[in-house]
């Protein structure tokens, strides 16, 4: 069972992320989910039940929207606050290691916007790089991202019903993923 970090700022209104979801909650797996915008509006999280749950799984999903080349700010907030000194990391801070760290996001425009030849001169994968960092800080397995470009509905003229497709797609591959993950291969420390 996974554990899926649900981080979306507007996620009623959010066609993608709303069908991801629903695939996952209507498939035969079972994750728990924490929606953590609707439990935490405040941005006061409760760090024990955060920390709580990841201790109960093997597999933590993060699910969100690329916003600004990055994590929502909620999302953010969260990993600073639950990923705490001596449980993340620190001399006793192993209580993530080994788990694995799946980042998967849903980004509003089209995958070639993200190449070295594109809009943002860089592939996606390189963004993610601090969310990699912090998962190898706290011992734990990277497993590369899944994305799902195109998003928007104002993106290569997609429709709702190829948006919904495509959201379903993404969910199929996170179900796939979450069970047989594969770790990205672990960076070398600094010598």
């Amino acid at each position: 069972m996974a554990l899926i970090i649900l981080a979306h700022p507007r996620f009623n209104s959010s066609l993608a992320n709303k069908t991801i979801m629903e695939e996952l909650q209507s498939s035969s797996e079972h994750h728990e989910i924490r929606n953590i915008h609707s439990l935490y509006p405040d941005y006061k999280i409760d760090v024990l039940a955060e920390q709580e749950a990841l201790l109960r799984h093997g597999i933590i999903l993060l699910q969100y929207p690329f916003y600004w080349l990055n994590l929502p700010a909620i999302l953010k907030h969260w990993i600073d606050e639950v990923f705490a000194y001596q449980f993340a990391y620190g001399s006793q801070g192993d209580k993530l290691k080994g788990k694995n760290l799946i980042p998967s996001f849903t980004v509003g425009a089209a995958e070639k916007e993200y190449l070295l030849s594109g809009k943002h001169h860089m592939r996606i994968y390189e963004f993610c790089k601090s969310l990699e960092h912090t998962a190898y800080y706290a011992q734990m397995n990277y497993i590369d991202p899944i994305c799902f470009f195109g998003a928007s509905l104002n993106v290569e003229a997609f429709t709702e019903e190829e948006v919904k497709r495509n959201a379903q797609q993404h969910a199929q591959k996170i179900i796939k993923i979450l069970k047989d993950p594969e770790p990205a291969p672990v960076a070398v420390p600094f010598e």
